[in-house]
């Protein structure tokens, strides 16, 4: 079965590495099969300085330093189970939304991968990661909807 037109060619899942991050990656992993695509891993660090304000007296560049060292390891470790290669493993800063959408056009990928956790009402309005995705994306978005153990 050859590549079609309209088939994805280049699928990028964005991974927040929690526990249902597997979830997220094995419905990637079903899509690239279908569709003979490469894919590529991204997980989105945000800066610290986002979350605390900026009014930290302590240098954070160092905590943030090892956040991305921890989640660069995690990522290669992943991206050896399922056979993808150096390049195309992403650890970056920066807002995770953005971050993807940049990723995505760089790395000419048609398709973003993200985990959704269904979440009610505010929440969902005031946005979660798949949702800001969603938004602005000039490439298709797959929101996988992620199962949380009760």
């Amino acid at each position: 079965m050859g590549q079609q037109q309209g088939d994805y060619q280049h699928i990028i899942v964005g991974l927040d590495l929690s526990e249902e991050s597997s979830q997220v990656l094995d419905r990637a992993i079903s899509m690239v099969q279908a569709y003979g695509a490469q894919l590529s891993l991204a997980h989105v660090i945000e800066p610290l300085t986002f979350a605390y304000g900026g009014d930290i007296p302590m240098d954070l560049s160092e905590v943030q330093d090892q956040l991305q060292q921890q989640a660069t390891e995690q990522i290669s470790r992943l991206a050896q189970k399922v056979g993808v290669p150096d390049v195309r493993q992403h650890v970056v800063i920066g807002q995770p939304a953005t971050e993807l959408h940049r990723l995505a056009k760089e790395q000419q990928a048609d398709l973003i991968v993200v985990g959704s956790h269904g979440r009610q009402g505010l929440a969902l309005l005031l946005g979660s990661t798949a949702n800001g995705v969603l938004h602005g994306a000039e490439t298709d978005v797959l929101a996988v909807r992620v199962k949380t153990k009760d």
